[in-house]
């Protein structure tokens, strides 16, 4: 892509399904049923009474399964949840068919604000990092800390490989996909998302693998799997294209939460350049740059990631954060 080219023709980056749907051990799962949508909140119970609480978003094809390994690794720091947004994982469809990042950000602030558990240390991957984005600049009381892994924000020149997913958002393309893919078995499918996500899928255990397998075959079977795909990555685009206030690169910028991006050198999706336009953007940031990762940081080096979690907050612990107010609600 030119640099003239206009950005909604952008890459739309996407998560692999590398579980199923059951709950793993140690966790506990939950409808939430909030006006006009229903999440599905997975848990991991903290290991002791008093822990910040957390909630971590998955991104567009991904569910709350994506964290799991995260918020096992961080049982002893935060006492954390993450959602299944709707559409996805174990979660039905939006009521009014919205699947924009503002609507998905709705719902997370909608979530906190009747559960009562923030401020929160935010955690957001792809689509759910500039859902998660949004929700920090535009709610500052609810936001603890941000971390973002390989966070889907605005870039106009995506590299090669993240192309061919941004055409999920141009209309008819999907239908066009799962017509033309119809013959692919599920073990190809997941073998395809693993080599896009991962920046080494041999990571992905034999085990691992099998359960990918039927989560994909899940999904298939949902009638509505591919529309929520295509809107969804159609969300993902019409945020790229958004100016002035409403630009996700601004609100970045009105982030006061201190803030951890984590890219990987072989992302394949996000390109690791833009990781230092994000550094520049969020006023209070560290990064954290993997060299073995592709776009699921969080799940091929949790332990990685959950160390500089706990550097964020033993660093911020000791430092004053700027004073945050809700802004007034109509």
């Amino acid at each position: 892509m030119s640099s003239t080219e206009s950005p909604d023709t952008g890459a739309v980056p996407v998560v692999p399904p590398t579980r199923s749907s059951r709950v793993s051990p140690g966790e506990v799962l939950r409808t939430v049923a909030l006006p006009g949508v229903t999440l599905t909140v997975r848990a991991r119970p903290p290991v002791r009474a008093g822990l910040a609480p957390a909630l971590f978003v998955h991104g567009l094809g991904g569910s709350s399964q994506n964290w799991s390994e995260l918020m096992d690794r961080l049982a002893d720091t935060v006492d954390g949840e993450a959602l299944d947004l709707p559409g996805f994982g174990d979660a039905p469809p939006p009521e009014d068919g919205d699947y924009s990042i503002t609507a998905y950000a709705r719902a997370v602030i909608r979530h906190l604000d009747s559960s009562g558990r923030g401020p929160v240390h935010l955690f957001g991957n792809s689509m759910g990092g500039a859902v998660a984005t949004r929700v920090a600049a535009v709610r500052p009381d609810l936001v603890r800390t941000l971390t973002l892994v390989s966070p889907a924000l605005p870039e106009l020149r995506p590299q090669r490989t993240a192309v061919p997913t941004g055409l999920l958002a141009v209309p008819g393309v999907v239908s066009l996909f799962a017509r033309m893919t119809k013959e692919w078995t599920a073990e190809r499918r997941t073998r395809e998302v693993l080599a896009l996500c991962y920046g080494d899928p041999a990571r992905v255990t034999p085990e691992g693998f099998a359960l990918a397998v039927a989560e994909y075959e899940r999904r298939l079977e949902l009638p509505y799997f591919w529309d929520v795909m295509a809107r969804s990555a159609r969300g993902i685009v019409d945020a790229y294209t958004l100016g002035g206030q409403h630009s996700l690169w601004r609100q970045a910028e009105k982030v006061l939460a201190p803030t951890l991006l984590v890219y990987g050198v072989r992302d394949q999706l996000v390109s690791i350049r833009m990781a230092r336009r994000a550094s520049k953007a969020f006023r209070d940031s560290r990064l954290l740059t993997l060299l073995e990762a592709g776009h699921v940081a969080m799940m091929e080096d949790p332990d990685t990631v959950a160390r500089a979690f706990r550097e964020l907050l033993a660093d911020t612990a000791t430092t004053p954060t700027p004073e945050r107010s809700a802004p007034p609600r109509g």
